[in-house]
């Protein structure tokens, strides 16, 4: 029992380390992204001539947004004979009928836009957007997925930008169409912009490998030639694109003034299904390019906070392992202190924990989207809905690392301003994973039931986030939501639908 103990209690230790290592990374992020934060962004001087330019638009069955997107394009402020509009559609329904009707009538305005139809997804967006590529000779080529809005000052904004000595792409900071839609939708803001207002900052900042996000960028056509093209190895051929130009010399810079609005998924299994499908091509292009980037010839800070930034998927099994290892490892420990928790578990659940608490708190701070109030309430339900995803997420962290199976899953939106919730036919199922993540929470509140009874209060905080995170996204995924409005009095379920949205 004792070397059972001593086993649980080391393996708890080295995953709540590794977690401090990851805390710690993003911590010294957040530093590196206050000292940016104080410069201007200087604005380069428009070119004499300006390049021509193809603006790409990959659709997949999108048809609540299609109209949106195309009518936002064609308002681009930028001369009509260096703009040229490429809609590339792998759709199976209704949006290819619409596109075609829409890309007439833009046509007949005066825009040069075709609208390529491909009745096979081979290859998926990465082979939709090489296939229009090859059918285009601009200089520069610009990226909006289906569910972002660029305003029309975007070119003449981001295009001077591309055009300085050795940079490859830019790319734009997302913003957030429905980020006040509901909670659910608010916690989803908090998470990215994490990443948006604080990572890619200090990366850009610091010279570090900066990640292309796949939209509201422009690339350098040399620049992804010399790259080796779009690849469909991975399924998420912007992160690996952007890995391999910045290996072959080139900078992708990062422009956190020029704004981009998208649309945030509504539902907890569209969600679920974009955070498996980023995750699963992280690690895809972590196995990828990782031996490459370690022989390449960089600086060693480089090389350490690209393999920081790539290998940062492994929170999530390491999130599972600490919930499924933390009541154990204490019930069977031979040491304990008196509240009956291991020595140094506080001190190292905090220092993995509170560097976390700031980034987010500070990129809420820097987004200016959120009021004082907000920002100090949001942080930690942000949080936990990101430890919610553990499950799933780690999921994909073992396909990424051993099943080649590269199936592009796409997260359709219903259209922000007109539609609530996700329309039948369009939404994504995930009712195995949420039945998982209910069992976890489970297992996790009858070990203190059936433990050693010690620690109880020090595992009210940890039975909350866990739990919170886990439910919010299974109980949705299960249709608790839906039964519980069935039972209600038709006047308060439609009160409470509205207020409990998506």
């Amino acid at each position: 029992m004792e070397l059972l103990g001593s086993t649980l209690s080391g393996l708890y230790y080295m995953v709540c380390g590794c977690l401090v290592v990851y805390g710690m990374y993003r911590l010294t992020l957040l530093a590196v992204h206050l000292r940016a934060a104080r410069r201007s962004i200087v604005q380069p001087p428009a070119p004499r001539d300006w390049p021509t330019v193809t603006v790409q638009l990959p659709l997949f069955n999108e048809r609540f947004v299609a109209r949106r997107l195309l009518e936002a394009v064609s308002r681009l402020d930028y001369p009509r004979d260096r703009l040229h509009v490429q809609v590339l559609d792998d759709s199976t329904d209704c949006t290819t009928r619409l596109t075609r009707r829409l890309v007439r009538v833009l046509r007949n305005r005066g825009l040069n836009i075709d609208h390529l139809h491909r009745t096979h997804r081979t290859g998926y967006k990465a082979g939709a957007l090489a296939d229009g590529l090859r059918r285009s000779h601009a200089e520069l080529v610009a990226i909006f997925d289906a569910d972002f809005v660029p305003p029309p000052d975007f070119l003449k904004r981001v295009v001077p930008h591309v055009l300085q000595p050795g940079v490859g792409a830019v790319q734009a900071r997302w913003g957030h169409l429905n980020r006040e839609a509901s909670w659910f939708t608010r916690m989803q803001a908090i998470l990215l912009d994490g990443h948006f207002v604080v990572e890619q900052t200090a990366r850009s900042w610091a010279r570090c490998f900066l990640s292309f996000n796949g939209t509201c960028g422009v690339w350098q056509r040399r620049a992804i030639e010399s790259a080796g093209g779009w690849t469909s190895d991975t399924v998420t051929e912007d992160l690996d694109l952007s890995f391999r130009a910045q290996l072959e010399g080139w900078r992708v810079v990062y422009l956190r003034d020029v704004v981009v609005p998208g649309e945030l998924p509504t539902e907890p299994d569209s969600f679920r299904s974009q955070q498996r499908r980023w995750t699963k091509g992280g690690v895809q292009v972590a196995r990828k390019l990782l031996p490459r980037l370690m022989r390449a010839p960089l600086p060693l800070r480089v090389k350490v906070e690209a393999f920081l930034h790539l290998t940062c998927y492994a929170a999530y099994p390491l999130l599972l392992l600490l919930a499924l290892l933390r009541t154990p490892a204490r019930v069977f420990a031979p040491e304990t202190t008196v509240l009956g928790l291991l020595p140094g578990e506080i001190e190292l659940l905090f220092i993995g924990t509170l560097p976390l608490l700031a980034f987010y708190t500070l990129a809420q701070i820097g987004s200016r989207a959120a009021t004082p109030r907000a920002v100090a309430t949001r942080s930690l339900p942000a949080m936990a809905l990101g430890a919610g995803l553990a499950v799933s997420n780690t999921r994909a962290v073992l396909e990424g690392l051993f099943s080649r199976d590269l199936t592009f899953e796409r997260t359709p939106k219903p259209g922000a301003r007109v539609r609530p919730v996700m329309p039948r036919g369009y939404r994504v199922r995930g009712t195995t994973v949420a039945m998982l993540e209910v069992v976890l929470v489970v297992y996790i509140v009858l070990w203190k039931v059936l433990g050693t009874g010690l620690g109880v209060v020090a595992d009210i905080p940890f039975i909350l986030f866990f739990g919170f995170g886990l439910l919010s996204m299974a109980l949705p995924s299960l249709g608790v939501r839906r039964v519980l409005r069935d039972m209600m009095p038709r006047a308060v379920a439609a009160r409470w639908s509205t207020a409990a949205s998506p």
